[in-house]
């Protein structure tokens, strides 16, 4: 029985399909209709519908099985999607895992733990349950891939300029509703243009991915980065006043034009122009990004490579 203390196993298509023919048979007697276990598989069944979240999704699994196996804790785990997942307390000392697939796709790995051992019908019902989740759960993945793409830049990875539509009047409300300052960097390469024309678009791709590294190494896990457009790119700062966006602002700047690219022996020095301002009461989105664009533009009339505030 020892073995059972950590189980690893597969779910794979065929095992799904089985389970959910001998679950969902519509053959089923009317004494098989009235089992408790017919009815909570039903009944999962149907509330694992009712989502596209992977966070969701999991949870409502959870819920779901609780009352059977009395879970200390589940955990998920995808690493594809880097989705890490825990539910439930501190993990227990016995613990059972698998490896979940469908079609040779990794939906990722699913851990449940619990104080007492696990017996071998237990196991074959968690397996039943689990045939339950694996569609359910390979759609939440396939929909919010496609939430991810479709909010991204797929050149540098940054947040796009829809993303930025979406999520910047939340956190306007967030800002007005807690009284905290937000500011925004609104933030362009200087003489972007010239790079493309001197050592080729490719060489321009390379400039902005590694922009968007160096951008990212400064700015913390709260704030927010968006490929404006182009060579522009603008940074929702939460939680931060103007004096301290100011500061953040001339340590990115700073940092910038110390970066080197070589291209064929030749060393391009790379600056940046950056405009900032910070929320007013009862400012909009627009005005918001309209002030710290024209903070830009006066950097860019200034002789760029600096820092002006709205």
């Amino acid at each position: 029985m020892a073995r059972l203390q950590n189980t690893e196993a597969k779910i794979l298509d065929t095992h799904f399909l089985e389970g959910r023919n001998d679950v969902l048979s519509t053959t089923a007697t009317p004494a098989q209709k009235q089992s408790e276990p017919y009815k909570v598989d039903w009944e999962l069944n149907r509330k694992l519908q009712t989502s596209l979240h992977v966070n969701d999704i999991t949870n409502i699994f959870f819920d779901g099985i609780q009352t059977e196996f009395n879970f200390a804790q589940m955990f998920f785990e995808h690493k594809n999607s880097d989705t890490n997942i825990t539910i439930g307390d501190k993990a227990a000392r016995h613990s059972c895992n698998y490896q979940i697939e469908i079609a040779g796709e990794s939906l990722g790995r699913l851990s449940f733990s619990r104080s007492i051992r696990f017996a071998e019908h237990e196991l074959n019902r968690l397996e039943e349950l689990l045939c339950l989740l694996v569609y359910p759960l390979r759609n939440a993945l396939l929909y919010e891939e496609a939430l991810k793409k479709a909010m991204h830049d797929p050149l540098t990875g940054a947040l796009n300029r829809a993303a930025l539509d979406t999520m910047l009047d939340k956190e306007i409300d967030l800002a007005h509703r807690h009284d905290n300052p937000l500011s925004v960097l609104m933030i362009d390469i200087d003489h972007f243009k010239e790079i493309n024309d001197n050592y080729g678009h490719s060489m321009g791709d390379k400039v902005l991915r590694s922009l968007v590294d160096g951008l990212n190494n400064h700015i913390r896990n709260s704030d927010i980065l968006f490929r404006y457009g182009g060579e522009e790119f603008t940074v929702l700062l939460n939680n931060t006043s103007i004096d301290g966006a100011h500061l953040l602002a001339q340590r990115i700047r700073s940092s910038i034009e110390k970066m080197t690219h070589i291209y064929d022996g030749t060393v391009i020095q790379l600056t940046i122009s950056i405009g900032m301002a910070t929320l007013e009461n009862n400012e909009t989105a627009n005005q918001l990004l309209e002030r710290s664009d024209s903070a830009l533009y006066a950097a860019k009339k200034f002789g760029r490579n600096c820092v002006i505030q709205a």
